[in-house]
């Protein structure tokens, strides 16, 4: 059972952190400890000033540790991957630093996305499984949100390259209009993906009945369209609105679950 509530308490510091790494982007923090990494120098001091990226970092350091004890206590298929993806999560948010910066593409920003809900993703299965109420595969969930009809981590992969392309710092603009100087085509066309691939995800949680799914899926397309306006209003610091995309996200993941399986 103790095994139930350490990954319980992962799951939910996993999301926690996912959340936070919005707040780092809407109140302009993405590069606030440089891109030194993991970067340990006066670390606790920054985050009790309330330093989001510092508390991002402490976060995420948390989880990499609870991971390695499931993985100790629990080896299993679900655990390792759970584990690989945490791995993955740190490596790729250190290459995030150098997108922000402009050093490298924006594609490494998307990857880490994946990576970070695969790890939300796998320690809530171990939770639900050993609460004994549901029994759901962790492959089977991935292959879901690869394949269609949702493929749910090319939406979640998109919106990171939208991060990416923004580099914190960009307005998305608007697509049609043509007379705004300041348009970034790629950012924009980034964008217009990630939309296209939302509205098809709702088209595939209809068709399969997912209607807890397409609820929360409704809401965080309004709160996506509100990081839209947000960034348009202020790009370097766009607020709460991406910290609340991001939640609406993570609500989607835990309602494709629940819907999978009822």
């Amino acid at each position: 059972m103790i095994l139930t509530y350490i990954s319980g308490l992962e799951a939910i510091l996993a999301g926690t952190t996912i959340v936070f790494g919005g707040i780092v982007e809407g109140y302009g923090y993405g590069l606030s400890l440089g891109t030194n990494w993991p970067y340990t120098h006066d670390i606790m001091q920054l985050a009790a000033k309330r330093d989001p990226e510092a508390i991002h970092r402490i976060l995420a350091t948390i989880v990499g540790i609870i991971s390695l004890i499931i993985l100790i206590i629990h080896p299993s298929l679900i655990s390792i991957i759970g584990f690989v993806a945490v791995i993955f999560t740190a490596l790729l948010g250190m290459a995030t630093l150098y997108v922000l910066a402009g050093k490298l593409p924006s594609v490494f920003q998307g990857l880490h996305d994946i990576a970070a809900y695969t790890t939300f993703v796998s320690y809530l299965l171990i939770t639900l499984q050993g609460l004994g109420i549901f029994k759901v595969s962790l492959v089977s969930f991935l292959i879901s949100a690869i394949i269609p009809p949702h493929f749910l981590y090319f939406v979640i992969f998109m919106g990171g390259v939208v991060t990416g392309t923004r580099r914190m710092k960009l307005k998305i603009g608007r697509p049609w209009d043509n007379s705004d100087k300041e348009r970034n085509i790629w950012l924009q066309v980034a964008w217009t993906i990630h939309g296209i691939l939302a509205l098809i995800f709702i088209i595939a949680v209809v068709l399969l009945h997912y209607w807890l799914t397409l609820g929360f899926t409704i809401l965080e397309i309004i709160a996506g369209l509100w990081v839209w306006d947000s960034t348009n209003r202020n790009p370097l610091k766009p607020g709460i609105s991406v910290a609340l995309h991001q939640l609406f996200s993570i609500l989607v993941v835990i309602a494709i679950i629940l819907n999978s399986i009822s």
